[in-house]
């Protein structure tokens, strides 16, 4: 199966000026992996330092942002972690899921899914004896309305 590579339009945090960079979709990658000095160059900050694990066990902290991605036709904005120059860009898990993709290994190649939703009652307590809070009788509503067969909502 092995891996493949994508091109991965990256933007600017207005998302008006892109760079096209080749990364290698790793799914084993919590985040998108990039050289900080390209993100640097569009202007992208980092917010914060955060404590990465290596494949190898090793523990190290890099910068930590956000920007304007281009992938398969789409834009969106992505969590990036900033890393060293010497190392292969990579596509993580979170801008998959952001972008509504999976990877086909024995294709090498991305492919449209469909989103999960859970319902807002997944999370809530049972009701109380006075039938208070909960998943009382009555189904829950979304903020916007959605209903869900088993009386749930749609989590926004």
């Amino acid at each position: 199966m092995g891996t493949f590579t994508v091109m991965l339009g990256v933007g600017d945090p207005q998302g008006r000026r892109y760079e096209e960079v080749e990364v290698m979709v790793d799914s084993g990658a919590a985040y998108t992996v990039l050289p900080a000095s390209l993100l640097e160059g569009l202007g992208v900050e980092p917010h914060e330092d955060r404590g990465f694990v290596l494949a190898d066990g090793h523990r190290v902290e890099r910068g930590f942002g956000r920007t304007w991605l281009r992938l398969d036709g789409r834009q969106d904005v992505s969590p990036v972690v900033f890393w060293d120059e010497d190392s292969m860009p990579l596509l993580g898990a979170v801008t998959l899921e952001i972008f509504g993709l999976s990877i086909d290994p024995v294709n090498g190649r991305l492919v449209p899914v469909d989103a999960y939703l859970l319902a807002a009652d997944t999370f809530m307590p049972p009701a109380d004896a006075s039938g208070h809070g909960g998943r009382a009788g009555s189904p829950v509503a979304s903020r916007h309305g959605d209903k869900l067969p088993h009386g749930g909502a749609v989590a926004a």
